[in-house]
């Protein structure tokens, strides 16, 4: 199973908020007709449910068709969507009553621009019965406006770290156990390069990589914005953000080879042994090979890590523990760093005309059995009650130590049009070689605070 990454990426115009808001602020009450009757009809009715990606498996998707129409009678209708154009396909359906979808999966950082444009229904006197405070606070909290919840956690994806253990072992480095050992160890790592592999990287950090990068900054006690006087400013001048972002560049300049444009979309690449690079049609265009002793990814990396095997006919990564390890980033406090949690929120289009039956949807995602079938397949539940679903091994240790103390970017109105633009991919691009580094900060601090509030 190969999860797929760019669950929090935005990559729609930033005139989404804009478009949504003379279309979504009127009609008729989402919450008419809530609760429908066991002796009412609803064999004709059909509600769509949007998934983005393929990371709600078939199993679960068959799960939801069949318990949906047991429970209710109606038809549930899947239809799959990109991570590429989520934001604009929201922006023109969710205002439309006959095109819109019934309940939609979204981005966690896209959840806020949507919520406080109305764009959801108002399930709060649903939050209880599915699960309550057992659900994910910070998921909670930017799917909610002023106490009001609208999107839910769908399933998270902390990050961690993956490693050749092989190739630290070889470097004399043990595991470290708070973040100032881990940044002096990738240093020493690339320093030493055991394997004398060209272009070698300690720990492997892209240049624009600024979800994982941003751990560093929430380690040290910063933060990407906060909120002043009822507006949200950007903080990366914050003397603690910049305590962070100093770390970042060493790593930058010391341990990491990554180039300067490099994201967070297939760090898994360069530490398998060889691994094929497909283009955008999905057809290959080279390959690479070990060139990193560490990356950073949400936990479903690990389907893509391992050693090349056929199975069936088709290729598939099996787990080597003998040149594999995995482990949570250390803070200096005793406690998993804080990391940027991946993952998803799901809602109910407020312009649905199947309030009552998508209500019904949400009970059955917030179940008992469907939460633990998400465990099962590697995603992380969105109530904390579930969490043994995910299993023993290391991989489901690791998710929830890191996912303990994880974080989300701000729940600011307009957080998706600094996604958007792309502003912290250009702004993380520029750290290894800025010469001072908080007049980087404040000059970005100047372009994003305007947008923060955008609505």
């Amino acid at each position: 199973m190969k999860k797929h990454f760019g669950l929090t990426v935005a990559t729609a115009v930033a005139t989404s908020a804009a478009l949504l808001v003379s279309a979504c602020s009127s009609g008729s009450d989402p919450t008419a007709s809530s609760s429908p009757t066991t002796s009412q009809d609803n064999s004709k009715r059909t509600v769509t449910l949007w998934l983005v990606g393929a990371d709600t498996n078939d199993d679960l998707r068959a799960y939801l068709t069949t318990t949906f129409k047991q429970k209710t009678g109606a038809t549930l209708k899947i239809e799959e969507q990109t991570w590429g154009d989520i934001v604009t396909k929201l922006t023109t359906s969710l205002p439309d009553a006959n095109n819109t979808p019934d309940v939609t999966e979204l981005g966690n950082t896209q959840a806020p621009t949507f919520t406080n444009v109305g764009a959801f229904a108002d399930v709060s006197d649903l939050y209880e019965e599915l699960g309550g405070d057992k659900l994910l606070p910070s998921f909670v909290e930017v799917g909610s406006v002023d106490g009001k919840k609208y999107a839910l956690p769908y399933y998270f994806g902390s990050r961690y770290m993956f490693a050749r253990g092989d190739v630290w072992k070889e470097a004399g480095i043990n595991q470290p156990t708070t973040l100032d050992e881990f940044n002096a160890a990738v240093k020493e790592i690339t320093a030493k390069n055991p394997r004398d592999i060209k272009n070698f990287s300690g720990f492997f950090l892209g240049g624009q990589d600024w979800r994982n990068g941003i751990s560093w900054i929430f380690a040290n006690g910063g933060d990407l914005a906060k909120k002043e006087n009822g507006q949200w400013v950007s903080t990366l001048s914050d003397q603690n953000t910049l305590k962070g972002l100093a770390q970042l560049q060493d790593i930058y300049r010391k341990a990491s080879k990554a180039p300067a444009d490099a994201k967070d979309a297939t760090p898994w690449l360069y530490i398998n042994d060889t691994d094929e690079i497909l283009d955008e049609a999905g057809k290959p265009a080279g390959k690479t090979s070990l060139t990193a002793a560490t990356v950073m990814a949400p936990g479903w990396a690990h389907w893509s890590i391992g050693d090349l095997k056929q199975q069936d006919g088709k290729p598939v990564r099996e787990w080597n523990d003998k040149k594999f390890s995995a482990f949570v980033l250390p803070g200096n406090d005793g406690k998993p760093a804080p990391v940027f949690a991946g993952g998803s929120n799901i809602g109910i289009s407020a312009k649905s005309k199947n309030q009552d039956l998508a209500r019904e949807l949400l009970k059955i995602m917030f179940s008992a059995d469907y939460q633990q079938m998400l465990g099962k397949a590697g995603l992380g539940p969105a109530n904390s009650d579930y969490m043994s679903s995910l299993g023993d091994d290391i991989f489901a240790k690791a998710l929830i130590d890191s996912a303990s103390n994880s974080k989300l970017t701000p729940a600011a109105p307009g957080w998706a049009a600094v996604e958007a633009k792309q502003v912290l991919e250009e702004f993380f691009g520029k750290i290894r070689n800025a010469s001072d580094l908080a007049a980087l900060a404040a000059e970005y601090d100047a372009k994003i605070t305007p947008m923060l509030n955008l609505k």
